[in-house]
């Protein structure tokens, strides 16, 4: 059986293979040769939801493998079910991810995780990492930036 931080790594490779796989689906549907609107996007605030857009949907999109239980755009809140890597089905996690202002900064950017392992069965309560929080963060920011860049690049 492994250990903490060799679990948690795991879950967050996983995260970041859903993101490879999400990032060459985008890019096959970004061959489209639709004339997009024109939009202002100089601002990042550009939202009509209660919070930044782009956070919205990085967070989204890197929780696009988990279940969700809970999406509220006006709050900024998202919540997923527990969700276990098929590849160590003995280590649960759940996330409830919060993005806290409009603007696209690091500190707009809360994540609580919770995490079980089972034993006997049954599912118990397990730390989590610091260092696995601070890796999915750092993802879904990147993904937000990579966001924004594109659509003024596109823009």
């Amino acid at each position: 059986m492994m250990t903490g931080p060799r679990i948690s790594s795991m879950f967050v490779r996983g995260i970041a293979t859903g993101m490879l796989v999400i990032a060459a689906t985008g890019m096959v549907a970004g061959c489209s040769h639709k004339a997009r609107p024109k939009l202002d996007l100089a601002a990042s605030k550009v939202t009509t939801i209660g919070v930044n857009a782009y956070l919205w949907r990085a967070t989204l999109e890197t929780l696009s493998f988990m279940p969700l239980v809970q999406t509220d755009s006006n709050g900024g809140v998202v919540v997923t079910d527990w969700y276990a890597n098929p590849r160590n089905p003995g280590e649960r996690m759940k996330l409830t991810v919060s993005i806290l202002d409009q603007d696209l900064r690091a500190d707009a950017l809360r994540i609580a995780a919770s995490r079980q392992v089972s034993q006997s069965g049954n599912w118990v309560d397990a730390p989590v990492q610091a260092a696995t929080v601070q890796k999915l963060e750092d993802i879904i920011l990147t993904k937000a930036r990579d966001l924004r860049r594109q659509t003024l690049v596109k823009g």
